[in-house]
């Protein structure tokens, strides 16, 4: 609507005088001099200002009516009319509020009396004012003519120039081509605009600064002009760089009198469209400001100007106590005369929209989810169809609200506008509100003036501060769930248990002295000493990690850890260490959890000061399944020490030295304790077993001693120790290391744990590992409260309370029902000695028996476990523990799979598609086994593949880790941790899908454990703690039909209001198409060997491929395997891409001789 006439004031800025107009009891109709009444009124323009000319309707009394396109049916605006019409069926969204004989016919039919063009659309076009005249139907606004020579921005350059007021050099009539732009900018020189010359807003203007960009820069703005306006016309000027934008608001009347009611800064742009507008202009001088004045008054009456200026001017009627919506006399009439107005005071005016100032104010579309207003004293809301439920479309302009706030000055309106911007809550769409909370906070907006090039040069405006959102995220992730299931992989088909744990009392209070008071006051070395000098017998509780990885498949969540956490610290405080982090933990917590193992770090450290921590370290490979450069191992002990970490376990899966040594230094360099650790294997009480003999554990301590370890670990993760062998072992080791402390870890899959670890401590071990009685045996560790009772009253006691360790282990056994999906005893009734034949380590066990399990193996877990056995004797016999146990895994599912007997695997290893991890292994990924690789088992499945010779990671190039944190502050935004950067070195893929995960569902780590598995049930209330003093009140209500684009409405009460989340069902979605099976009888199909995700595809369409070439990488449950080609041919079709998830022998690709 608003026409610009552009000139120059003094060198300093921009004058604009702009049309607006007013509703009244009585309007002006251009062939008749007599006045009517008006009844009914009609507004041609939608959003925003079609509401806002309704409500002053109302208010006087005046019927309205609104029009809409077939786009606009949800619209605010025609729900607010007493009647709403379609206009411009067919036509599309812009064109239908252009169409002149739809709006002309609805407001004959419907006896309108006026028709109010609003602003934009067909506002400044003098035929709509003719066609409304022709019609018999007023025009609120100027005749005709006068919407001619304002709507002209050619002929109104003449009027200013006539008027007296100087113009910027521009074309004098509209141009035809890009010739004659080329030709203004020879004579006037760059930067030049391009304007619309029927209408405004920003909407056909373009910058040209260099001749290259003149004709895209044409070809845009006139697009967009006829796209807006329905007339491309375009003129064009000098462009005016860093000008302030000052707009004058004037009043007319058809009697010649012209007022001006002060004017209001628009410098602040983007796009050039106003985004922030004050009232007065700020630090405008004295002398500039009354010849604007004077400037805008003699170019409204050379005009005959009749109306307001500008419609938008409701923002000084708080400056100047002036109403314009109701005004039908003459200025006099009404007391208007210019000295009796007044500034009052300061007024602020912003355009909250629906764009992303990050993509360069793009436009957001989508569902409002979400719509909390800022209100209060001095605050005044214009809204377009700003509500929950709105749905935010791409074909008209991103207003949701004008926000204006008034105060005695401009810090008080800005203060307040501030407070009202915090306030909004919008959800569903990006808006500008964290850029315009920017603006409210710059220094140079507040305390001096500002251009038009305000926004381009204070590039700090764009460092966005981002919404958490964190309640509305939640209500996706519980309807996601409510639709789709756990987010997790379920093993067994068990519901959690509907019963929360009880929190034995704590005593108030700091905790008692422990462990770390001694580590902190006398460092590792200190502490060491300490253990060593220690009377009876130290305990390591596993319970917050390895009990609950050898039971459970390392589901336990911070949340029930941090519950108890007091209580240890509290009853516990003797405890050599508590094991909580480092091993499986840490990448399960994000790839399965949900959940950042830094924050249960430092959420766990905070509430047990007292007690060391303990972590698994896995060498060289430090918490991952592969090698990494060796500053990325220290920087990763670095970073962990300084979030709580005490003591370092340093072991490898191989006993390969080289690896061991780099993660001891790393944990030592960090200021850690180094407790260097020998995995166990094998039997030394049996003298036909003498792969692993005592000599060979006694010389590798040796050199972990030699390499300054603090405490020596003996570390039996299949619980292969028996008494005999306990004994003979920690004998030799205390004999040859007298002041060195030992500890011992094992599991009790096969029930003799308890006496084995007695056996260990008689033999002169300082520290045995335990678990509290509800998480121990089994694949887990002994009980803690067996071995506190066998211990007691004897030179081994421990010194913990016995009833203590009762209640700790009551909270454990109701908490552990809330993991019932992934408890063994599911399947798994008790521990077996046929450990002592597969040497299954504990916690790969229930692994290995879920991974069964959803591969469809489950009944034959048993072939499984002594495919295992023989798996390993085809590698070799290896030290069996992460990640060396993975592969030995692997390899045995891969059998049992496809029916191998150990010596086919052997007979036909140059052709099977062997897992991944089994072809890294023999390629020396992991380290070199002792005794060497096997062969010819190595040589047939590597054929021409490259070897690794020593120690992995040496040849490996430094991690970047400046550039690893751009790159993740480039995908996440700049809250980017040194935690994040270490996990994305660690698991970078694991980190993306974790980072992406939260962005879509928050931070569900605050989630009660049945909620986060299970979801509510329907009409189910709970609480949701985000944090303290912050309470969610959930109430799940309903849940939706599918719609047609597979989704499910699920419905909400949160804090007492109606909230609803759109969900994508997931089964409805894949049944909606089905994926080809191969088939076995024709040859060149090839099918997936598992069920499983896709990480990549090697070839393409027309490849030409070789036999046992590798087509592409398939995954699941944390198993990789290459499928390689069957024979040599030409690839025909592919019929997978990264990321689908495939069921067994679905068809991935064919292949053609």
């Amino acid at each position: 609507m608003m026409l610009r006439y552009t000139v120059v004031q003094g060198g300093l800025g921009l004058l604009a005088v702009r049309r607006a107009c007013v509703v009244s009891r009585f309007a002006h109709s251009a062939p008749q001099s007599e006045y009517r009444p008006i009844k009914k009124v009609m507004v041609a323009n939608r959003g925003e200002i079609a509401i806002r000319v309704f409500r002053a309707c109302t208010e006087l009394g005046i019927r309205t009516v609104a029009v809409y396109s077939e786009q606009d049916t949800g619209q605010m605006h025609r729900q607010k009319a007493d009647e709403a019409y379609l206009i411009g069926k067919g036509l599309p969204p812009v064109a239908a509020y252009l169409h002149i004989p739809d709006i002309i016919k609805v407001a004959k039919d419907n006896n309108v009396d006026a028709i109010h063009p609003g602003y934009g659309f067909l506002s400044e076009r003098a035929d709509f004012a003719q066609a409304c005249a022709d019609a018999g139907v007023m025009f609120v606004g100027p005749t005709p003519e006068t919407v001619r020579k304002m709507g002209d921005k050619v002929e109104a350059r003449a009027l200013a120039i006539s008027a007296g007021v100087p113009v910027v050099p521009g074309t004098d009539s509209p141009i035809s081509s890009l010739q004659e732009a080329h030709a203004f900018a020879q004579t006037y020189g760059f930067p030049i605009i391009f304007k619309a010359a029927y209408g405004g807003g920003g909407r056909g203007m373009r910058v040209v600064k260099e001749y290259e960009e003149l004709e895209e820069n044409y070809q845009r703005a006139y697009s967009e002009a006829l796209t807006a306006f329905g007339n491309g016309a375009l003129f064009v000027e000098k462009f005016i760089e860093k000008p302030r934008h000052i707009e004058v608001q004037i009043l007319g009347d058809k009697y010649g009198n012209v007022i001006h009611l002060y004017e209001r800064d628009c410098s602040i742009q983007r796009r050039h469209q106003k985004v922030v507008e004050i009232a007065p202009a700020f630090q405008l001088d004295p002398h500039l400001r009354d010849r604007l004045h004077t400037d805008a008054v003699n170019l409204a009456k050379q005009v005959g100007y009749e109306n307001a200026g500008t419609v938008e001017f409701l923002v000084d009627k708080h400056v100047a106590d002036v109403c314009i919506c109701r005004w039908s006399r003459s200025l006099p009439e009404l007391s208007l005369k210019q000295n009796k107005i007044r500034v009052n005071g300061c007024a602020i005016q912003c355009r909250v929209t629906t764009e992303d100032p990050a993509r360069g104010f793009q436009p957001d579309t989508g569902r409002i989810e979400v719509f909390r207003s800022g209100e209060g004293m001095g605050i005044r809301l214009d809204s377009a169809s700003a509500f929950q439920g709105a749905v935010i479309s791409p074909h008209y302009d991103s207003l949701l609200v004008k926000v204006i706030a008034s105060g005695k000055d401009l810090p008080t309106a800005a203060s307040k506008m501030s407070r009202a911007l915090a306030e909004f809550r919008v959800r569903g769409v990006k808006t500008n509100i964290p850029f315009l909370q920017n603006v409210f906070a710059n220094h140079q907006f507040l305390h001096s003036t500002v251009d038009t090039q305000f926004i381009d040069e204070n590039q700090e405006l764009f460092n966005l501060k981002p919404t958490q959102n964190r309640a509305q995220k939640l209500l996706h992730y519980l309807g996601h769930v409510m639709v789709n299931g756990p987010t997790t992989p379920i093993p067994v088909k068990a519901k959690p248990s509907s019963i929360d744990p009880v929190i034995p009392p704590v005593t108030m209070g700091d905790p008692p002295v422990g462990f770390r008071d001694v580590l902190l006051r006398d460092g590792p070395e200190g502490f060491a000493k300490a253990v060593r000098a220690h009377q009876g017998l130290l305990l390591m509780d596993t319970t917050f990690r390895d009990a609950h990885q050898s039971l459970l498949a390392t589901r336990v969540r911070t949340h029930d850890l941090k519950k108890i956490s007091p209580f240890v610290s509290h009853n516990f405080s003797n405890l050599f260490s508590l094991e909580n982090w480092g091993g499986a933990t840490f990448d399960v917590a994000m790839r399965f959890l949900s959940e950042c193992p830094w924050k249960r770090l430092q959420e766990l450290r905070a509430l047990i000061p007292n007690v060391p921590f303990q972590m698994l370290l896995r060498g060289a490979n430090a918490v991952g399944y592969t090698n990494y450069p060796d500053n990325a191992v220290f920087k990763f002990c670095e970073v962990a020490k300084e979030n709580g970490m005490d003591i370092f376990r340093v072991f490898d899966s191989l006993n390969y030295l080289p690896n061991m040594l780099l993660g001891m230094e790393a944990a030592g360099a960090a200021g850690g304790v180094v407790e260097a650790a020998i995995s166990y294997t094998g039997d030394v009480s049996d003298p036909m077993r003498q792969k692993y003999s005592l000599e060979y554990y006694v010389k590798l301590a040796d050199e972990l001693v030699k390499a300054g370890t603090h405490i020596l670990c003996i570390k039996d993760m299949a619980g292969l120790l028996k008494p005999e062998s306990s004994k003979l072992l920690i004998s030799a080791l205390r004999d040859r290391f007298p002041d060195v402390p030992i500890h011992v870890h094992t599991h009790d899959t096969a029930g003799a744990g308890v006496a084995a670890m007695l056996a260990c401590a008689e033999a002169g071990a300082d520290v045995v590992d335990v678990a509290v009685d509800s998480m121990a045996g089994m694949t887990s560790q002994p009980s803690m409260g067996a071995m506190v009772a066998c211990a007691k009253g004897t030179k081994l006691d421990t010194g913990i309370a016995l009833e203590k360790v009762f209640d700790y282990s009551e909270y454990w056994e109701v908490a552990r029902g809330l993991y019932a999906p992934f408890d063994c005893t599911a399947t798994m009734k008790s521990g077996n000695a046929d450990v002592y034949e597969n040497e299954i380590p504990g916690g790969q066990y229930t692994n290995l028996h879920f991974q069964a399990h959803s591969m469809g193996l489950g009944n034959k877990f048993k072939e499984v476990k002594k495919a295992y056995a023989e798996a390993n004797k085809l590698l070799g016999d290896l030290i069996k523990v992460t990640p060396s146990s993975k592969i030995v895994g692997d390899l045995a599912q891969f059998m049992v799979q496809n029916s191998l007997s150990r010596a086919e695997v052997e007979e036909r290893a140059d052709e099977l598609s062997f897992p991944l991890s089994v072809v890294e292994f023999l390629q020396g990924y992991i380290g070199i086994p002792h005794g060497g690789f096997p062969e010819p088992l190595r040589s047939k499945v590597l054929k021409a593949l490259p070897r690794i010779e020593g120690r992995p990671g040496a040849s490996l190039p430094p991690m970047d880790f400046k550039a690893l944190e751009e790159g993740l502050r480039a995908a996440h935004g700049d809250d980017i941790t040194p935690e994040d950067v270490m996990s994305a070195a660690m698991y970078p893929k694991v980190f993306q899908e974790f980072k992406d995960f939260t962005a879509n569902f928050g931070p569900v780590d605050c989630l009660s454990t049945r909620l986060f598995l299970d979801g509510p049930k329907i009409a189910e209330e709970f609480e949701v703690e985000l944090e303290r003093g912050k309470i969610l009140h959930i109430k799940a209500l309903a849940l939706g039909d599918l719609n047609k684009a597979g989704q499910r409405e699920v419905f909400f009460e949160l804090n007492g209001q109606l909230r609803s989340v759109l969900v994508k069902d997931t089964v409805a979605m894949k049944e909606m198409k089905f994926h080809p099976k191969a088939q076995k009888s024709i040859k060149g199909q090839v099918g997936a060997p598992m069920p499983g995700k896709v990480l990549e595809v090697k070839v393409e369409v027309g490849s030409k491929v070789e036999k046992g070439q590798p087509l592409c990488v398939l995954s699941a449950m944390k198993m990789e395997t290459v499928v390689n080609s069957p024979m040599a041919g030409t690839i025909k079709a592919v019929h997978v891409t990264a990321d689908a998830s495939l069921e067994g022998d679905d068809l991935i690709l064919e292949i053609e001789e």
